[in-house]
């Protein structure tokens, strides 16, 4: 055992003594995997204090929730989410749920949602029986979402991820608000372009290659465009098109794309 984990049984062990003395804390849960260390402190409790009523501590502990890869399911992993808007979008909420593999979404679904055996079963059924549809995954992401968010939340989530995929996108993008369409683009590339270069219209050129580094270089930029391989908000373009004002998503955004996998934003400042 290293010393760190030597202490952190210690602090915790202590922690659940002080919480018990100031604030008459009886209980304490968690993982399975921590009963060694709540039990270090319903022990010092007993030790700590004389007479049975003083010294009465609990713990409780549920197996843990683990992914399909064994790992487990809890922030000190990364990659999982949080409930607070504010560490995690709604939208990377929902999504988090509508990503999960098919063993994960058969367990979760029983663990996080209220749904009936009977409905569950049958979401089950349904899935396997078509498992390109995701409806176990669909279902999951809906549930969670509304009872964690809001209805109304979920509703923004779902139409923004059925955007990404729409035939209309460069339509229906622009009724995102600011804050969604930043959550749905997170972690994109992004380069900033003048509103003065915008006014006077920027070729693609320029648009992958100079003015943004998207692209290595204006050859390969050229070819792209060759290939027909670049689009505008979704929208297939070729060398001689100019980007200008009439692009703009929210007065401020361009989003490019070169082929299916590689996407771009433009923001104009």
């Amino acid at each position: 055992m290293s010393f760190t984990e030597f202490t952190y049984q210690l602090i915790q062990g202590y922690d659940f003594y002080h919480l018990h003395k100031t604030l008459d804390c009886k209980l304490q849960m968690g993982g399975s995997d921590q009963w060694g260390n709540i039990t270090t402190g319903t022990e010092l409790v007993r030790r700590m204090n004389v007479g049975d009523e003083a010294a009465k501590a609990y713990a409780m502990t549920c197996p843990l929730i683990t992914k399909a890869d064994g790992s487990k399911f809890g922030k000190s992993e990364g990659g999982n989410v949080w409930l607070d808007t504010e560490k995690t979008s709604v939208y990377k909420f929902y999504q988090f749920w509508l990503n999960t593999t098919d063993e994960d979404a058969e367990k979760y679904i029983k663990i996080f949602t209220f749904l009936t055996r009977a409905d569950i079963d049958a979401l089950i059924k349904a899935h396997q029986e078509t498992p390109h549809l995701r409806t176990l995954q669909k279902r999951l992401a809906e549930e969670v979402t509304i009872f964690v968010h809001s209805k109304a939340d979920f509703d923004k989530a779902q139409k923004a991820s059925n955007i990404l995929f729409s035939k209309h996108f460069n339509e229906e993008i622009r009724t995102l608000d600011e804050k969604l369409f930043l959550d749905v683009f997170e972690g994109v590339p992004q380069a900033e372009i003048s509103k003065a270069d915008l006014a006077e219209g920027v070729d693609m050129i320029a648009a992958l290659a100079d003015k943004t580094n998207f692209l290595s270089s204006n050859s390969e930029a050229r070819r792209a465009l060759k290939e027909n391989a670049v689009s505008v908000n979704k929208e297939k373009v070729t060398a001689d098109y100019k980007i200008s004002t009439e692009d703009l998503i929210n007065d401020q955004y361009i989003v490019l794309n070169k082929g299916k996998k590689n996407t771009y934003i433009i923001k104009i400042v």
